[in-house]
């Protein structure tokens, strides 16, 4: 269990540096959010990705490292609940990006589809 949470910590960071830069302005809206915006984002998708790059991809990493039991993390309600409904959503998501309209978007289904691994790992595990 515990190297399936720290694969996933480290594609949540990987994931998390990569919407923090979309935030800052990067112009790589085309491989983010659907392909819609390609270039740098709308102000409203920026923030969302500031959002997702700063609270919630951080949450999530402590979310599977507290299920792991690595580092003596205690975060309420971890356990295998919470990485069911994680995988499913990375699930999700690997559909998603598997079918995105835009190709670029497209790199990001093998991530979703690593972390959704990930979390069934901690969900049998926990």
């Amino acid at each position: 269990m515990t190297t399936a949470a720290l694969i996933a910590t480290a594609l949540f960071g990987v994931t998390a540096v990569f919407q923090a830069l979309l935030a800052a302005g990067r112009p790589w809206g085309a491989a983010a959010w659907g392909g819609q915006h390609p270039g740098v984002l709308p102000t409203g998708y920026r923030v969302a990705s500031g959002i997702v790059a700063l609270v919630v991809y951080p949450v999530l990493a402590l979310y599977v490292l507290a299920t792991a039991g690595v580092g003596g993390l205690d975060m309420p309600g971890a356990g295998a609940g919470v990485m069911w409904a994680l995988f499913g959503f990375f699930v999700l998501g690997t559909l998603t990006n598997a079918f995105s309209r835009s190709p670029i978007e497209r790199i990001w289904a093998p991530v979703n589809l690593a972390l959704a691994v990930c979390c069934l790992v901690l969900a049998l595990g926990a």
